[in-house]
């Protein structure tokens, strides 16, 4: 039985995401629609994601700055296949004050735009590339559906955007921004992901392939978590970033852009959370271990925060439980809350020279501090999970047969045609969610039974 404010995930997964969200504090909602208030629990979770991100983007030699909220509409225009991808969810200021402006600005959606302009006017030769530019702020898109953290209206990201003086380093930058983020999916988050290349018609609007990084959830839909963007020259001509080559000829630079967002919160709570509520990898909890006292012997509160000391000194997140609730209680705020560790301690413990730690993934009491463990296990876990989700087909019929007895990945085999990829979404959404191996393959298309270029993974998703 778990906790009574969580409804069963086996019964209702939708409604067990939002009690989770909800009984743990991490995000409410606000009184505008389709935009979350993040609160400090939600908050330190993503302040913990961009710490070790920024962490990494800089030692990559990327730095960070802040582009205007604000983008006219002459400039998002220059750009027609990106304007187009976002024209639906664009948020428009038409008003200053009581003054109708007298052009439209909109409420930056991503920031492409603002970067190559800047890039136009101070980029002059190949000695100032490469630029590797990150910022962290929110952005703007008016969703239809909403969710918290999955797709909410206003949401926080980061956006890398660089810019090269010739294809082959854009491609690389690229190519490493992705294995970032898998890396940061694997190893930080526990949550195991697939590289691959998004189809023509699934990737970024203006860019001339989208590599991306996606996860399975708990309940077999995919989740998009992190993506890659090489737009080539395309931007730079838009925008006019030209630069002066060692030949001392004129050209259009190479460009890039990636980026992920509040989503990988969403990620984590349906990859391992339970009944009980939120659980968090150690390596991403922002407090580690629980220490809490039984009673308040005074022997008992010092040791307490003894420990607390110490494990801080380790490099490991602790506190101490000193609020005026009851044991019980605060157990079950720990559990609920997803603090990997929670050590009790009370006075007949430090009679018998004995401390209970309390696993919270497993929910199991051991005598050990076992942090590494629990990260290892989670990954193991939720792996295990994706690969009983995991499925082959070989023709549109074995996709619905899957589809309408479990989601979850789908390894089929893609002739390339947009039509064959149209005509698999009609199968209850089900969408390309990456090409895993563009290598020739000696097998058939999935759709019309022609020979297949692609082995592509499919699914229905977030």
């Amino acid at each position: 039985m778990g906790n009574k404010a969580i409804t069963e995930r086996n019964k209702d997964f939708a409604k067990w995401y939002t009690d989770v969200v909800r009984a743990a504090k991490l995000c409410d909602y606000s009184c505008v629609k389709g935009c979350m208030v993040i609160e400090p629990n939600g908050y330190a979770i993503w302040e913990k994601m961009k710490e070790i991100l920024d962490k990494k983007f800089k030692e990559l030699g990327h730095v960070n700055v802040q582009m205007p909220l604000l983008i006219p509409e002459s400039m998002l225009e220059k750009e027609g296949e990106l304007v187009n991808g976002f024209a639906p969810e664009v948020a428009w200021v038409t008003m200053g004050g009581s003054k109708q402006l007298d052009e439209r600005l909109a409420i930056r959606p991503t920031s492409e735009t603002m970067f190559s302009d800047y890039y136009a006017t101070h980029v002059k030769s190949y000695k100032d590339l490469p630029m590797l530019y990150n910022q962290w702020c929110s952005v703007l898109r008016w969703e239809k559906e909403t969710r918290p953290f999955l797709r909410s209206r206003e949401f926080l990201w980061q956006e890398g955007h660089t810019i090269h003086s010739n294809e082959e380093e854009a491609k690389k930058e690229a190519n490493q921004m992705i294995e970032v983020y898998n890396w940061f999916h694997n190893e930080i988050l526990a949550i195991p992901s697939i590289m691959g290349r998004k189809t023509e018609k699934e990737k970024f609007s203006g860019a001339e392939y989208t590599l991306t990084n996606e996860a399975l959830m708990y309940n077999g839909v995919a989740l998009q978590s992190g993506t890659s963007h090489y737009f080539g020259q395309k931007f730079s001509e838009a925008y006019g970033i030209k630069f002066t080559n060692k030949e001392n000829k004129e050209e259009y630079a190479y460009q890039t852009s990636w980026g992920t967002t509040t989503r990988m919160i969403g990620g984590l709570i349906m990859v391992h959370s339970d009944d009980y509520g939120l659980v968090l990898p150690p390596k991403i909890a922002p407090k580690q271990v629980a220490i809490i006292p039984i009673g308040n012997d005074e022997e008992v509160l010092n040791l307490c925060n003894e420990y607390k000391e110490k494990l801080n000194k380790e490099g490991i997140e602790a506190y101490v439980d000193l609020t005026e609730k009851s044991p019980g209680f605060k157990f079950a705020e720990a559990e609920v809350n997803g603090i990997p560790v929670r050590i009790e301690l009370g006075k007949r413990d430090l009679e018998n020279n004995k401390i209970t730690f309390a696993r919270r993934d497993t929910r199991e009491k051991i005598e050990k501090n076992l942090l590494e463990t629990i990260q290892k296990d989670m990954y193991e876990r939720a792996k295990k999970r994706r690969d009983e989700l995991t499925f082959e087909a070989h023709n549109k019929e074995e996709i619905e047969k899957i589809l309408n007895t479990q989601p979850g990945f789908i390894h089929a085999m893609w002739c390339g045609d947009i039509k064959c990829e149209e005509e698999i979404k009609q199968i209850k959404g089900c969408k390309s969610r990456c090409i895993v191996n563009e290598k020739a393959i000696d097998e058939k298309c999935v759709c019309c039974g022609k020979d297949a270029k692609y082995h592509v993974i499919w699914g229905i998703q977030y």
